[in-house]
């Protein structure tokens, strides 16, 4: 597996590497292995709701149970909540993820 990957040199800042290497040895993993997983998830394509929507508080007004859609920034979407139960009007829900048109929502 090893073979296959490209070698190269890359200078950091000391106290960069320090940061890495702290956060790596917390995730239990080598400081190659943590700047490969930074990169790897930088490059993913991330659609506009994972970057601008998961995240983000709606009210229980803001949710329509009779269309089962949900106003986000003035855009409708569909949802579901984390466990399954009907949403209530007076709640605050988190988005917690977005796949598509449909959010999940989490009661908060």
């Amino acid at each position: 597996m090893a073979e296959d990957k490209k070698k190269f040199l890359l200078r950091l800042d000391q106290d960069l590497y320090d940061h890495l290497s702290e956060t790596a040895q917390q995730k239990n993993r080598s400081i190659n292995a943590h700047i490969e997983h930074i990169l790897e998830e930088s490059v993913k394509g991330k659609s506009f709701e994972q970057r601008q929507i998961t995240g983000q508080v709606v009210n229980g007004k803001d949710i329509d149970q009779n269309t089962g859609l949900v106003q986000v920034r003035g855009i409708y979407y569909r949802y579901l909540t984390s466990d399954n139960s009907l949403a209530e009007e007076a709640a605050q829900y988190a988005i917690v993820d977005a796949v598509g048109n449909i959010l999940t929502l989490r009661k908060i």
